[in-house]
């Protein structure tokens, strides 16, 4: 079953979702980050909800940045997406295993931890680029995200991110998110609605893990609810990363690092956190490196 995103409105056009299966995205990620099961479960559900908030995004080159700093032994999470579906993440310590949570669960809670703060970027080819921030909530990613969104953005809203992950391979069953966010003028009865169907949302992993698809599973969660698909895309973990842009990054280091590079490393390897592809570079590519700086701030001056 291939990876799906559906966007529309429901309750009669009183609010707007998007919704994704994102099985193989999610498992691209622990192939190439050789994820434990809970970073697994919390890199899994971050890529997903960063994949829909940037859906929304109106431009091609745009891009929207989910960094969570929850301060548990999984470390920092950091996720990227533009608007075509394709998203990248990394995880900072990418083996934490932790034992099941009292629920018998993966304790996805305790591995980010919930004393940091949620930072979402939006960068739409402005001058700055818009950031938000708030608290973290309690670490499982949904509700921090919900947190988010209510206090950075005033925005009332139902997140939902759910990844199944196999106990013994660790290998993902199923992707799963939704979010539903109340438009201006919605009216009390429908978000009461929506509210009480909260619980069953909770559903949609298992049903994917089962083999329905995404829409099928939409149809018995909004069952009644008047509901309609405006835009369909297919989601995918993917690097953008390059040569070139790895470069750029090495000449805005300053003439004084790269000296140092050619004195004391004679080259340089770098290594892509969100694909984990080498670049290397040698010492006479460090050299021309080092005359563009200088020539770039030569011109500048």
């Amino acid at each position: 079953m291939r990876d799906t995103m559906l966007r529309g409105l429901v309750c009669n056009d009183a609010a707007r979702f998007t919704a994704i299966s994102g099985r193989a995205l999610c498992e691209a990620a622990r192939a190439t980050h050789n994820l434990s099961r809970v970073c697994t479960a919390a890199l899994g559900r971050t890529l997903l909800v960063t994949c829909m908030m940037g859906a929304e995004l109106k431009n091609e080159k745009d891009r929207l940045t989910a960094i969570i700093k929850g301060g548990g032994p999984a470390g920092n999470i950091v996720c990227t997406a533009g608007n075509s579906g394709a998203v990248k993440g990394y995880i900072e310590n990418p083996q934490v295993e932790l034992p099941l949570g009292p629920d018998g669960k993966l304790d996805v809670s305790m591995a980010v931890g919930w004393f940091g703060e949620l930072t979402v970027v939006r960068d739409l080819g402005m001058k700055e680029p818009y950031v938000g921030r708030c608290d973290m909530a309690s670490g499982e990613i949904a509700e921090d995200f919900a947190r988010y969104f209510a206090i950075s953005e005033q925005q009332p809203s139902l997140v939902y991110l759910g990844v199944r992950v196999d106990p013994h391979t660790g290998e993902v069953h199923a992707g799963g998110g939704l979010l539903i966010q109340p438009l201006p003028q919605c009216p009390e009865e429908a978000l009461d609605e929506l509210q009480a169907r909260a619980e069953g949302i909770k559903a949609l992993a298992g049903m994917l893990d089962e083999g329905t698809e995404l829409s099928a599973a939409l149809a018995k969660l909004f069952d009644g609810l008047n509901w309609r698909i405006t835009a369909e895309s297919e989601p995918a973990y993917r690097c953008d990363c390059d040569r070139p842009r790895l470069e750029k990054a090495l000449i805005s280091l300053g003439k004084e690092e790269l000296t140092d590079m050619i004195d004391k490393e004679h080259g340089a390897e770098l290594t892509c956190h969100f694909c984990n592809a080498k670049y290397s570079f040698s010492e006479e590519d460090l050299r021309k490196l080092l005359r563009e700086a200088t020539e770039d701030k030569e011109t500048i001056e």
